[in-house]
């Protein structure tokens, strides 16, 4: 019979999005392995486009997530780290330097230059999120990953700094609190999904990340092992579901499923040519009252679902490229991107 290795530590995670709520019970084993022990997800409520909007059926939605991943893992946690993609999310660069002398740099040189980066760190009204440091600086040469031991001049550090509004923050950790567990930290969704998707060398080299969401579409810009900015867009995935349930004349959970199951986000040249039924009104089938744009037999080209859906896509990518220009993410710098969220799976 196999045994299971012995978990001597235990995590929690909440990731509050706007159109789904996630939760994950996680444990780490005695030999150093991350397991992931239970999951549970449940239909956003109380939340718009990041932001918590109605805090009891928001704390509900978090309690019955984390209670799905509770029962799978059979083990409670009693506190979790947040991930959050609205709150105001901002990010910047600070960079600061100290002398050495010469001298080799130990660890009290570190955490000098670390609080010197700290104080210089000026969040215009808004709160720190994460004050990272991404690499240090040896007499001006970049890219040092541990000063520690060597000798210089001048030590230096570039620090991403996250900023996100108070009042968002506060808002949604009081709602995961309300659901009777204590809250380890908050985490900016673009840092986190950075982590997720994206390798050491690409984050090095430099890339996009564009996460679509339900409602918001966060991009962000990674170079030289950090994150240089990053950009929230108010649209996501459910501004395309709306798009066509408002197009056909049909109800939101029906777009969602016509998106899903006929949708693409390329045309193809035998679209035309492909009927696919589409509900009416209220209906959950084909033989419901005709839909808008449809045939007698409540059809259409899937030429017109798709070109719903493009020109929805067409006018996000505009805004992304709009942001991507204002992050200096051009010409040769501009040569890799990475799409991920559940709106990229069109």
């Amino acid at each position: 019979m196999a045994t299971h290795p012995r978990i001597s530590r235990l995590f929690g995670a909440v990731n509050i999005g706007s159109f789904r709520i996630s939760a994950m019970v996680a444990g780490l084993s005695d030999t150093g392995e991350m397991m992931v022990l239970g999951s549970g997800h449940r239909a956003a409520e109380g939340i718009k486009r990041g932001y918590v909007t109605d805090m009891d059926v928001a704390t509900h939605a978090v309690r019955d997530a984390l209670e799905r991943a509770e029962k799978i893992a059979g083990m409670s946690v009693q506190n979790v780290w947040i991930g959050c993609s609205g709150a105001g999310l901002a990010s910047r660069v600070a960079n600061v330097e100290i002398d050495i002398g010469g001298r080799r740099i130990d660890d009290g040189d570190v955490e000098h230059l670390l609080v010197a980066a700290r104080d210089s760190i000026e969040p215009d009204g808004r709160m720190v999120l994460h004050a990272q440091p991404a690499h240090y600086t040896l007499d001006g040469a970049h890219g040092v990953p541990n000063p520690r031991g060597l000798h210089a001049e001048r030590l230096g550090v570039d620090v991403h700094v996250m900023l996100a509004e108070g009042a968002p923050v506060r808002n949604i950790t009081e709602t995961v609190q309300n659901a009777h567990v204590d809250v380890q930290a908050v985490v900016a969704a673009p840092v986190a999904t950075a982590y997720a998707c994206l390798s050491p060398e690409e984050r090095e080299l430099g890339v996009a990340l564009i996460e679509i969401g339900g409602q918001v579409t966060n991009v962000s810009v990674h170079a030289g092992g950090m994150l240089l900015g990053m950009a929230a867009i108010p649209m996501g995935s459910a501004d395309i579901t709306d798009a066509i349930a408002s197009y056909f004349g049909i109800r939101r959970f029906q777009a969602e499923r016509l998106k899903c199951v006929s949708g693409s986000a390329i045309a193809s040249p035998t679209d035309h040519r492909e009927m696919i039924p589409v509900s009416g009104p209220g209906g959950d089938d084909a033989s419901g009252p005709i839909a808008r744009h449809a045939d007698d037999r409540n059809r259409i080209p899937r030429a017109e679902l798709v070109s719903v859906i493009t020109g929805e896509i067409d006018r996000l990518m505009r805004d992304v490229g709009s942001a991507l220009r204002d992050m200096g993410f051009t010409g040769q710098r501009g040569q890799q991107v990475v799409l991920t969220g559940g709106g990229a799976e069109l």
